[in-house]
């Protein structure tokens, strides 16, 4: 079986908006309820999990209603980290193969799913990447330098594991290193695996992102009408 667990805590600070980013609507529904979505197209069989703050999850099921949404999913309580999110959601997962990913991912590609799960299980994990177009520099002790964009690739989700190897990770301390799933499982020894991503997997964090989202949405409704 395969397993996602889907992490929302955001609270849509950066959105300026009082409702937690991963609920405000995208097109008709809900941001998150895109995400879910996605995943069940995939494979209906895949076990979802979905990961949200205690204070949330009334609103969850008042959406739920609202919007007559039918695919099942589990729910736990977040933490007061991603990595303890995490962790209670893995807690909560039985699947061989289990993906983290961001609720606030709604255009993750099946292809991107496909490939993550599949090189997951003959390599035991698979983190999405995307190559960096802008030019870059770091700053160290007030001056800056050029860095080699052609070596820095963006990091996407889902990053899927195999199940030892995940949980195995987990049982380590927090530590601020742990900057997301792949630094968690790199920190027992693993060697991360990269593969391509999609460039339209953004992660939605702000105003502009939300309508970025809207036209990719758009055009991928518009591309699947076309070949009806």
């Amino acid at each position: 079986m395969n397993s996602v667990i889907i992490v929302a805590g955001g609270k849509g600070l950066r959105m300026g908006s009082e409702i937690p980013k991963q609920f405000l609507l995208l097109k008709s529904e809900p941001v998150i309820m895109h995400t879910i979505r996605v995943f069940y197209n995939w494979d209906n069989n895949c076990e979802i999990i979905l990961v949200l703050p205690s204070s949330q999850q009334s609103y969850w099921q008042l959406l739920v209603n609202q919007y007559d949404f039918e695919i099942p999913v589990k729910i736990t309580t977040g933490g007061k980290t991603r990595f303890e999110s995490v962790k209670n959601g893995l807690q909560k997962s039985s699947g061989d193969i289990i993906g983290i990913h961001d609720g606030v991912r709604p255009l993750v590609s099946e292809k991107t799913i496909k490939k993550c799960y599949e090189i997951s299980k003959s390599h035991g994990n698979a983190i999405p990447c995307v190559p960096i177009a802008d030019s870059l520099r770091i700053v160290k002790n007030g001056k800056n330098q050029m860095i080699d964009r052609s070596k820095c690739f963006r990091i996407q989700t889902p990053q899927v594991f195999k199940r030892s190897i995940i949980l195995k990770g987990f049982e380590q301390k927090f530590t601020k290193e742990f900057t997301d799933d792949a630094s968690v499982v790199e920190k027992i020894g693993e060697t991360i695996q990269l593969v391509d991503g999609n460039e339209e997997n953004i992660k939605i964090t702000k105003p502009f992102d939300l309508k970025i989202a809207e036209v990719f949405l758009e055009e991928a409704q518009s591309f699947k009408l076309s070949k009806k």
